[in-house]
């Protein structure tokens, strides 16, 4: 029965999202991000997306209507840090909400020195809830992908990863020959030299957002990682040395590397 009733949900998934052979080809062809795959970790790609389109729930919202390749879009992005670990490490959450364009969020921040908490709202691209949807603007999903170091779907779904553990610090659970000290030695000193970088107001290749938390530069760092690899490697080489032993890849043997 369970059987039936998994079949049956995923059909009904399908039958909402343009599932075409043309909607694959036009979301891969505007994402140079995953030009340098090869032809086995591309089939790979393509097949865990396929599967993620089966499992999770796409709810565009404000009125929005997907375009035709938009769900082939995240899916593939989605599944691109997971292509070595499966999707098992995405299972926490069944539905991908999906605005047109940015949102805005409210909560509550609570200042540490006043004690007051304030109601604030806040435009954004992307959430990872600890315990719920993935949520996403298209036009950032649209904008990402190019190699230039911005991709809000990496980002979220770096957070996903982080949390399952349960706690979004900077530190997802780490395969059993990856050493916690190694890792937060590392992540620890580059936040820092990031976070005076951008006290100072000194160029860096990472975004000025890795500054906010831990668990920020963790995801912008994933950002970097697959879009930029060298610039990675050049700035925080022990950074990109623990992303590749985590993900299971390395972006930078892959041809045409991107600075």
């Amino acid at each position: 029965m369970w059987k039936s009733l998994r079949r049956w949900r995923r059909g009904r998934r399908l039958q909402r999202l343009d599932t075409s052979p043309q909607a694959w080809r036009e979301a891969w062809s505007a994402l140079p991000l995953l030009d340098g795959l090869a032809a086995d970790e591309a089939a790979r790609l393509r097949e865990l997306a396929a599967l993620l389109l089966t499992e999770k729930s796409f709810e565009p919202v404000a009125g929005f209507a997907l375009p035709p390749h938009a769900a082939q879009t995240i899916a593939l992005l989605a599944c691109l840090p997971v292509l070595h670990l499966g999707l098992d490490w995405l299972h926490d959450f069944t539905t991908i909400v999906v605005y047109p364009d940015s949102f805005v969020a409210e909560f509550d921040d609570h200042d540490e020195t006043t004690g007051v908490v304030h109601r604030v709202r806040e435009a954004r691209s992307g959430e990872s809830w600890d315990i719920g949807p993935l949520i996403l603007s298209w036009a950032d999903v649209a904008d990402s992908g190019r190699c230039d170091g911005y991709n809000v779907v990496l980002h979220e779904i770096a957070h996903k990863l982080d949390g399952r553990d349960g706690a979004v610090n900077g530190k997802p659970p780490l395969h059993r020959d990856m050493r916690i000290a190694a890792w937060s030695e590392t992540f620890l000193a580059a936040f820092e030299d990031h976070r005076r970088n951008v006290e100072r107001g000194t160029a860096t290749a990472l975004d000025a957002y890795a500054a906010e938390a831990p668990e920020e530069f963790f995801a912008v760092a994933t950002e970097a990682f697959f879009e930029l690899p060298s610039s990675l490697n050049t700035l925080y080489p022990g950074v990109y040395d623990q992303l590749r032993r985590f993900y299971r890849q390395d972006p930078l043997s892959r041809s045409g590397a991107r600075a």
